[in-house]
């Protein structure tokens, strides 16, 4: 109730008080006796009017607002005071008023929604809007400040999760991982482009060995777009010129196997990728604050199977070459036919794929038959923002063309972590095992360690892997077909930036790999130690700072 009401009910008694009209008809005695409490009554009135009219006005004098700030990455922080983020070292940007000309973003709040505010802010704390939002009153988990553009970044797969969660086809990196990449905002609609070529010259001993120049490569575009407050499309495109760059058989990679080139099985070569790698749709869904659902259909695009795939991990994004475990671990992100569905509660997430097993065939351009003749399950968990855990198992009918008889059952587990060690440094490990269960081989196991170390121009990186091959998968003949041979690599390498930050970073790096085998295999590839050795520019998109959101913005 507004002062000057308060003030209305008070004064027809005041003015009775003042006229004597409450003590007129007393006797004299009790005339002076109700006199004295009357006027005690009007001090005493007077007093609790003066108090209700301060205590008015002081309510509606508004309080001087204290600066907060706040994670343009995790808006669930807000702090008192100019700092570091605790989930991701990102700086922590001032949230401030917004005083401009409201835009179709703006969200105005009445006093009535000012209360679901209240109410909803609990609720959301943690978890992503629909779309990024503008700041029109200092909180800064519901609202961004329209000045700042400070922004909340969801995945385009599933809107109740964090850009940064997001790795290739459904899988889940740490939330705390850093992007390389440019983002535009049309509207309310998000659009992320990011990718990596690697111009280098590479030379691989032994007899199996060669040497060439080359670039790996590709290039990804993510689009979301929002359908209304708590559900959104999502649109991927990956794509690389390897067809072009690396040509059918691939490029040399000691001990490497799978897929195939003019009818033969690929050895001791990495096989180069489609030129559509991903071109997936997805639809997601809030439930409720901490319950959301997605489907996701890609041709092609990723099962529920495996780790990200290798060129999307932090830890193996400084690595021109693919694990030698690739066919064991994360092999499958490339299927012509993938649908699947997936309930993420909080940080536990459990889906399901159907899809094609068999590999894409040796004509790199076009468009392979979908079969939906295989089924994964996987389970995924983050238990906190530095950490990424995987559990998957999957039944692969047919999986290479040249052995249409032959299935696989893959199962793998994955660690991944992640810590931000200050402003642009990072740290990032993974830990992965996989295993094929073939029809006509058994079970053969694979396990890689590898990091990365990231601080200002400079990465350093190695990979530890320890894969077991068939004689056939290695091509071998006679009696050591049937065999299973244990294969060691260790990779180490470096990359300086010269160009850090400003938009595209190029790196020049070098990369020394060692590799172990049994005495069995000098038959084939000589008595000489196994090495790798390559030189390479490493160019991508800078990291994603939030300044660049402004940009995006404009």
């Amino acid at each position: 109730m507004l002062w000057w009401r308060q003030v209305l009910l008070w004064r027809p008694l005041l003015r009775a008080i003042s006229a004597g009209k409450v003590i007129g008809c007393l006797r004299p005695r009790k005339a002076a006796e109700v006199f004295r409490t009357s006027t005690m009554l009007k001090k005493f009135l007077t007093l609790i009017l003066i108090v209700t009219i301060g205590s008015a006005l002081l309510a509606q004098t508004p309080k001087p607002e204290t600066t907060q700030y706040t994670c343009v990455m995790h808006p669930e922080v807000v702090r008192d005071h100019p700092g570091k983020c605790p989930k991701c070292g990102m700086e922590l940007v001032p949230v401030k008023k917004d005083r401009k000309h409201p835009t179709s973003n703006t969200e105005h709040l009445t006093p009535k929604s000012e209360a679901v505010n209240r109410n909803a802010q609990h609720d959301m704390e943690g978890r992503a809007p629909s779309r990024p939002t503008q700041e029109t009153t200092p909180r800064p988990s519901l609202h961004h400040d329209h000045t700042m553009h400070e922004m909340k970044m969801q995945s385009s797969v599933n809107l109740a999760d964090p850009m940064t969660r997001e790795g290739s086809g459904t899988s889940w990196l740490p939330d705390s991982s850093p992007m390389y990449g440019r983002m535009f905002m049309l509207g309310d609609d998000m659009l992320m482009l990011h990718g990596a070529i690697f111009p280098r010259y590479t030379n691989v001993s032994s007899r199996r060995g060669d040497d060439r120049i080359d670039a790996p490569n590709w290039l990804m575009g993510m689009f979301a777009h929002p359908l209304g407050d708590n559900a959104q499309l999502g649109v991927r495109l990956m794509m690389s010129l390897d067809p072009l760059t690396e040509g059918g058989r691939g490029y040399p990679l000691l001990f490497q196997s799978g897929e195939s080139w003019h009818d033969q099985p690929l050895h001791d070569r990495q096989h180069p990728h489609d030129l559509f790698d991903e071109l997936s749709l997805s639809y997601s869904q809030k439930f409720t604050p901490d319950l959301s659902g997605y489907i996701y259909f890609g041709y092609p695009g990723e099962p529920a199977l495996g780790p990200p795939t290798f060129m999307h991990r932090i830890s193996a994004m400084d690595d021109p070459d693919a694990p030698l475990g690739h066919h064991w671990q994360d092999s499958s992100h490339v299927t012509f036919g993938v649908a699947t569905a997936g309930l993420v509660w909080r940080s536990v997430k459990i889906e399901g794929s159907v899809f094609t097993g068999r590999e894409p065939d040796e004509d790199r351009y076009d468009f392979d038959r979908p079969r939906f003749d295989s089924a994964s399950g996987r389970i995924s968990w983050n238990p906190t923002p530095d950490l990424a855990l995987q559990f998957s198992h999957g039944y692969l009918k047919s999986p290479e063309g040249l052995e249409p008889t032959a299935n696989r059952h893959r199962t793998t587990a994955s660690i991944m972590y992640n810590k931000v060690l200050g402003h642009d440094a990072n740290w990032a490990t993974t830990f992965v095992w996989g295993q094929n269960d073939d029809t006509h081989e058994g079970k053969t196991q694979s396990v890689l360690l590898e990091s990365d170390l990231q601080h200002g121009r400079d990465t350093f990186y190695t990979r530890l892997e320890r894969v077991e091959k068939s004689g056939h998968e290695l091509v071998l003949s006679g009696s050591d077909l049937g065999k299973i041979f244990p294969i060691y690599a260790a990779s180490f390498g470096y990359v300086h930036d010269f160009t850090h930050g400003d938009g595209i970073d190029i790196g020049l790096g070098a990369q020394f790999t060692i590799d172990h085998r049994p005495d069995e295999l000098d038959r084939y590839y000589g008595d000489k130690i196994g090495y790798g050795l390559e030189v390479f520019l490493r160019i991508r998109p800078s990291l994603h700072q939030h300044h660049e959101m402004a940009d995006a913005m404009k």
